[in-house]
């Protein structure tokens, strides 16, 4: 596979604020590429990027070896499927994935063929006379993907094309993009700041934040091997624990030193770890050098989830046991189960279960300033 879109030291701003921040980035062909981040983190003005809507203030976008900062959206073999799907409520099924089509004067017997050809990849033959207002959500959006595809673009771009749809829908449809690209072997580029569909559905993953790029990798790259807190935290629940690097393969944190498969650090050097919460198996408190109170317990259905205080810090645990709120317990980690990070900007940041999210940190934090 060979470079279809190369970002080379990408910059750009909007009233003075930077959004994207001297950020490169090579995707390849016949790929599906995620571009994942919270909300203003750069993911859609990248897309936008590479489909002309916007042009950098420094830097290049090259199109299989080519520099195209300037050609229009209509000039680059480029297609978009946004959120809101844009399809003609006056044109029924086959001619919304006809009109690009006949925009080009197609001959007649040549665009029934590709429009019957599409309906069917994207399982719609059924539908071709149909009205489009009276499709479902991700009926719609098949029609939308199968007239972005009709022009057969080098690159399909999707900005959070499944936000709009409920759960269910949502996953079969992850199942049916991946097909989509596979059977197609058109490069896919798509936006989303949900985890799970990146995980389920990418080649590649692009985590990004504050206008630059934190980790590329593969969905088990991101997920087993985070470069810092922030992709830990983003990516899946991580209990990040400040740590000291005593030597290769030993690591003190939480008052113990744990043997570690990671190497390479300085010698007490302080570091974040990181432990996933499904990889801490729960032991008698009198069987574990680790050991706190269970402060809460949710189920969820397929397991258990704990939160458990250890010298004040809050660890959240992911089990099939049953366990009583409030209950001592020793927790067990494997060497494998413990990862090291170098120290970054965000450490500090996330880990701690104290609550689920800032807005709540904040609150309390409000809150405790108003009793004072």
């Amino acid at each position: 596979m060979g470079n279809m879109i190369e970002l080379r030291h990408i910059t750009k701003a909007f009233d003075g604020e930077t959004v994207l921040d001297d950020i490169s980035l090579e995707i390849q062909d016949n790929e599906f590429i995620t571009l994942l981040g919270p909300s203003g983190c750069g993911k859609t003005t990248t897309l936008r990027m590479i489909g002309g809507f916007e042009h950098p203030d420094q830097g290049d976008i090259v199109f299989m070896g080519e520099k195209i900062n300037d050609v229009p959206p209509h000039k680059r073999n480029v297609n978009t499927v946004f959120q809101k799907y844009a399809l003609f409520p006056h044109l029924n099924v086959f001619e919304n994935v006809a009109f690009p089509l006949r925009e080009k004067k197609v001959p007649k017997n040549e665009i029934k063929q590709r429009v019957e050809e599409m309906l069917a990849l994207v399982m719609l033959s059924n539908f071709a006379n149909r009205s489009v207002t009276s499709l479902s959500g991700g009926q719609q959006q098949r029609v939308a993907i199968a007239r972005a595809l009709i022009n057969q673009p080098k690159i399909l771009l999707l900005d959070e094309p499944l936000g709009a749809l409920d759960l269910k829908l949502r996953k079969d449809m992850q199942v049916e993009l991946k097909k989509i690209q596979k059977s197609t072997g058109i490069t896919f580029v798509f936006v989303t700041h949900d985890q799970e569909e990146a995980l389920s559905m990418s080649d590649t993953i692009v985590v990004m934040s504050e206008g630059k790029i934190q980790q590329i990798g593969t969905p088990t790259d991101i997920y087993n091997e985070p470069v810092n807190a922030f992709v830990a935290d983003f990516i899946g629940e991580s209990n990040i624990i400040d740590g000291i690097m005593l030597e290769d393969f030993k690591v003190k944190f939480a008052g113990h030193v744990f043997d570690c498969l990671d190497q390479g650090f300085a010698p007490n050097e302080p570091v974040d770890v990181v432990i996933r919460p499904e990889d801490v198996d729960i032991v008698s408190a009198d069987d574990a050098e680790l050991h706190g109170d269970v402060t809460s317990v949710t189920f969820l259905g397929v397991h258990n989830e704990i939160i458990v205080d250890i010298m004040g810090f809050k660890w959240m645990i992911q089990t099939t046991d049953c366990v009583d709120d409030g209950a001592r317990i020793g927790l067990k980690l494997d060497p494998d189960a413990i990862h090291i990070m170098k120290k970054s900007k965000y450490s500090g940041m996330f880990g701690d279960y104290s609550s689920f999210s800032d807005e709540m940190d904040e609150l309390a934090q409000d809150g405790s300033e108003e009793d004072e």
